[in-house]
């Protein structure tokens, strides 16, 4: 196996996506918040979701580059829409988790036929309640330069118990390696996120969607996927849910058959 790391980039906007496997179809994957993006940890990325490589192009697209103040989840979405559609992607399989499954619900409303099958890990379409509480506590701690004490909360939130204590100073140390450029890029998706509402939207997604939360989600609160869900199949008989227990809101890094489920719903 091996990646490549790419950039899209035309007069008002630079993207940067991880490209790996061979096959056919097309894999677009599209994270959450993570601390210092996600392109350093390629080789990871690669390995966790080798099941895919022989079946599929897999496609895992960064936020931009250079985000301006005020940057919101409707322009993430519209961003990166431009660059799956430039680059000439079609009937696509798309997966999002967390923010970037806010994103991915609203490029399925919005670019009609370009999405063939949908999932939505861990994520929510609106921010409000639980979820609110939580990025706003994110955002409190950043804009008071409580770095360490900001790695440690979002710790705490995305990963259950176990794995947040067994990690725990591993955080700190992310805290001290956060250069000035990812304190700014990660304030701005944080604030971003608050406000999101698709709720409208949900009716324009017509293809086969499948839900994936946690019933221990700290971030978004147990319910969000549930209330995603049921928003959901009102107007697609084409969609369904799967609750894990047990494994937090970072579910789809940790929980051992995720990537199978993943794949077995994509294939199908």
């Amino acid at each position: 196996m091996s990646y490549t790391i790419e950039t899209f980039e035309n007069d008002k906007l630079k993207m940067q996506y991880i490209r790996f496997g061979t096959g056919e179809k097309t894999l677009v994957i599209i994270p959450g918040i993570s601390l210092g993006g996600v392109i350093s940890f390629a080789a990871a990325i690669e390995k966790q979701y080798e099941i895919f490589s022989k079946d599929f192009t897999v496609y895992l697209f960064e936020r931009r580059e250079n985000m301006p103040e005020g940057y919101t989840v409707y322009d993430m979405a519209e961003d990166t829409a431009t660059v799956i559609k430039s680059l000439g992607l079609k009937n696509i399989c798309l997966f999002g988790v967390s923010q970037g499954g806010m994103i991915s619900m609203l490029i399925a409303a919005r670019c009609g036929g370009l999405v063939s099958k949908l999932v939505l890990g861990s994520t929510a379409y609106k921010v409000y309640g639980k979820g609110s509480e939580v990025i706003d506590e994110w955002v409190s701690l950043f804009e008071q330069n409580k770095l360490k004490e900001f790695c440690l909360c979002f710790g705490e939130k995305v990963y259950s118990k176990e794995v947040f204590e067994k990690n725990k100073s591993a955080f700190r140390v992310v805290a001290k390696m956060f250069s000035e450029n990812d304190f700014k890029r990660t304030l701005i998706l944080a604030k971003g996120t608050l406000g999101f509402n698709a709720e409208n939207e949900l009716k324009n997604i017509q293809c086969p969607v499948f839900v994936i939360g946690d019933t221990e989600d700290k971030v978004f609160g147990k319910d969000s996927s549930y209330e995603l869900y049921e928003k959901l199949k009102k107007d697609n008989q084409n969609a369904s849910l799967f609750m894990y227990e047990g494994y937090g809101h970072a579910v789809y890094d940790t929980a051992p058959d995720y990537t199978e489920k993943l794949y077995e719903f994509f294939i199908g």
